[in-house]
C-alpha cells in the first residue's frame, strides 16, 4: 500500500530540488571534512617532526595549534550547514507541504 500524499511529496519538483541540493551540499562538506581531518593524521603519520617544532620558546608545538584548527573547522562547518538547513532548506520544506496540502 502507498500513501498518495508520501506519492506526491516525492514526485514534488521542489522536493527534488530539495533533495538534490541537501545532498550534494552534505557531499561537499563531508568531503572538505575528511580532507582537513584525513590531512591532520597523515601529518602526523608521515611528518612527525613538522609537528613537533616548537612555539616559541614554550613546550607547545606545532600540532596543538594545528589539531584546534580542525576541532574549530568542524564547528565552523556545522554552523554553516545548520544557517543553510534553516533558511534554503526549511524555505523549500515548507513550500512542498504548502503545495501538497492544497
Amino acid at each position: 500500500m502507498s500513501d498518495p500524499i508520501v506519492d506526491k511529496i516525492q514526485s514534488h519538483p521542489k522536493y527534488l530540488e530539495l533533495k538534490r541540493k541537501r545532498n550534494s551540499f552534505g557531499w561537499l562538506l563531508t568531503i572538505l571534512m575528511m580532507v582537513v581531518y584525513y590531512g591532520y593524521i597523515a601529518l602526523i603519520a608521515f611528518d612527525k617532526p613538522f609537528l613537533a617544532q616548537r612555539i616559541g620558546d614554550g613546550v607547545m608545538s606545532l600540532g596543538v595549534p594545528i589539531g584546534l584548527g580542525v576541532i574549530i573547522f568542524t564547528v565552523v562547518i556545522t554552523a554553516i550547514y545548520v544557517r543553510r538547513a534553516n533558511g534554503e532548506f526549511d524555505e523549500l520544506t515548507v513550500a512542498i507541504l504548502k503545495d501538497v496540502s492544497k
